[in-house]
């Protein structure tokens, strides 16, 4: 099987390492360096119909890479969008759920499909939309988080609030659902807390697996560097 490993501390690498006839697949434009002895193409993995899911379901590429070492082993340097840390997530005995933006590559035995998830948590929650990309199979995934990233482990006694925001992946064997905030007061006083603390709709995890966060809000930094732009000072100053 292929060998993923994580190359570096700092806004880390992908090291993936394949033997003559195996293959991974990545997301678009993440190669950064391969031996000569692999190839690589762009492909649809798991046919049409999984590849549009991806595309206009999750908004992830319709065409992913596909690294194959055809005339011998060799190594592919993978490196996401943002930059952040990389995670390897282990397959198999536990799926994940992962959030928009967070995927990097997978070994070929995985397979990436579309789950469904409530009216409320797709319109609040922002942790992708109607449907959210689960994985299936035995094998390796690796995502990305914006900045750094920790995974946070829960066995059943405890729950934990994260912020929609920073989610990058978790155990789909873990509920979850929204909440308003962490404030320990009514309704209207959770609506006031929300807005005076900026936190908003935040997501609420129980039971048993591993959550994978990441220090930064990917749209946070937008509405940031946005906000930043000539045009849009000038309105500020108006």
């Amino acid at each position: 099987m292929p060998r993923m490993t994580v190359t570096g501390s700092i806004d880390p690498l992908l090291s993936v390492c394949l033997e003559k006839g195996e293959c991974i697949y990545a997301e678009r434009n993440a190669m950064v360096s391969m031996d000569a002895a692999l190839a690589l193409t762009g492909r649809a993995k798991g046919g049409l119909f999984s590849a549009l899911s991806r595309k206009i379901l999750n908004d992830e590429s319709f065409f992913q890479q596909k690294i194959e070492a055809v005339d011998g082993p060799g190594e592919v340097l993978l490196t996401p969008t943002l930059p952040g840390d990389v995670a390897i997530l282990e397959t198999g005995e536990h799926q994940y759920m992962i959030a928009d933006g967070s995927y990097l590559a997978s070994t070929e035995s995985v397979e990436l499909s579309a789950k469904t998830q409530g009216l409320g948590r797709a319109l609040l929650g922002n942790s992708g939309g109607f449907f959210v990309l689960c994985t299936e199979g035995a094998g390796q995934v690796a995502v990305s988080g914006f900045g750094s990233m920790r995974a946070i482990d829960l066995d059943g006694s405890r729950s934990v609030y994260v912020d929609n925001g920073h989610l990058a992946a978790w155990d789909a064997a873990l509920d979850y659902e929204l909440a308003v905030n962490t404030s320990k007061q009514g309704f209207f006083g959770k609506i006031f807390h929300s807005q005076t603390s900026g936190e908003g709709i935040v997501l609420k995890f129980t039971g048993r697996g591993r959550i994978y966060v990441c220090s930064r809000n990917r749209g946070g930094f937008v509405d940031w560097l946005f906000s930043q732009m000539p045009q849009e000072k000038a309105v500020k100053n108006e």
